[in-house]
């Protein structure tokens, strides 16, 4: 999935070239690093990007070897649900035993062989038992109220390092966090899955029966030379909901599915946020982190992101600010407001977005 649009990483992100195209430290892209998670565990064929359709050319050209026919492009956002049951509608057309990997594009995660052992363990566990929704859960490292939270229950027999999942909570207060993490049987909900396609194309119709009757529309038409009609004819009626409240937390009350979750012990960061982002760029003893050139007096904690590395920023007794500075826009905020950066870009002209 690479759809989102990135407001939070204004003005580095913008409407034209989202958080997932746009330059990360290290070089690449976000969409990029995704594509090269699935080296030696997806076959580059067995690969589909689903965005806005605006981001077609982009995309393209970003993942060398993606087929035109590989990119699901959505005429508009409808949320995650929609972006999961256009991708399960078009692979159970291709093959109805197909078994689909869900994975987002706005994520850093490392080590590698550790992400490819446990996706491994996912498509296992959904081949031996096409009822199974497995989702994946990061092992916590500190008690974030920012994520949702899945609770690991009973092992699975025969299958290491899988469990039933007891419950999902979406974000916590600070105490309730704690406990979580406390517990030790708690884990981040990462946004990611592994489905049956048919399977969750069901889900979609018990739980969401309007939007499943216009996902299996598009399914029909994906190989005739009615396909962009019929998504555009669509989608615009598609309700707009989360994967996580449509599908996932009513499957976790209903018999006919199994909800399956898989610790991740790895590292991984979801870059939603400019101190999220900032967390990838170097720091100096101060904690100050900075992507260009920079001259601090008296300040700590300060992020400064530039996109001309040669742009000097200098800052006078600062503590946890973020700058953000491009060729038409400055962003000035505290770290602490950074999650409000998408109140401000919808106050702004859109051709400033």
């Amino acid at each position: 999935m690479a759809g989102g649009s990135g407001t939070r990483l204004w003005p580095l992100s913008r409407a034209d070239r989202p958080k997932q195209l746009m330059p990360m430290p290290g070089g690449g892209t976000l969409l990029q690093a995704a594509a090269g998670r699935l080296e030696g565990v997806v076959p580059a064929a067995r690969r589909f990007v689903c965005a806005s359709r605006s981001y077609a050319a982009d995309i393209l050209a970003a993942i060398p070897g993606l087929q035109p026919d590989r990119f699901l492009g959505e005429p508009m956002g409808r949320d995650t649900l929609n972006a999961v049951g256009f991708a399960a509608a078009v692979a159970a057309a291709r093959d109805p035993n197909a078994t689909l990997a869900v994975l987002t594009s706005d994520h850093v995660i490392e080590p590698q062989d550790v992400f490819a052992e446990k996706l491994d363990l996912g498509f296992r566990l959904v081949e031996a038992d096409p009822s199974r929704l497995v989702t994946f859960a990061i092992t916590p490292t500190f008690p974030a109220t920012g994520y949702g939270y899945v609770e690991q229950g009973d092992a699975i027999e025969g299958f290491a390092g899988a469990f039933a999942a007891r419950r999902f909570v979406e974000k916590p207060d600070l105490e309730r966090a704690k406990q979580f993490i406390s517990a030790g049987t708690f884990g981040w909900n990462s946004g990611m899955f592994i489905f049956h396609a048919a399977t969750v194309l069901d889900a979609i119709d018990r739980f969401q029966p309007a939007c499943g009757h216009g996902l299996r529309r598009i399914g029909a038409a994906w190989a005739t030379d009615r396909a962009q009609a019929v998504v555009d004819d669509v989608y615009p009626s598609l309700t707009k909901i989360s994967v996580d409240y449509g599908l996932m937390e009513p499957a976790s009350r209903d018999a006919a599915f199994t909800i399956c979750v898989v610790p991740m012990p790895i590292a991984w960061r979801d870059i939603g946020s400019w101190p999220a982002y900032a967390s990838l760029l170097p720091s100096d003893p101060s904690g100050n982190r900075a992507s260009s050139m920079t001259a601090h007096l008296a300040s700590s904690d300060v992020a400064c992101i530039s996109d001309d590395p040669s742009h000097l920023i200098a800052t006078i007794g600062l503590e946890g600010v973020v700058v953000v500075r491009t060729a038409d826009a400055t962003l000035v905020c505290r770290a602490a407001d950074a999650e409000r950066v998408k109140e401000l870009v919808a106050l702004l002209p859109p051709d400033r977005r």
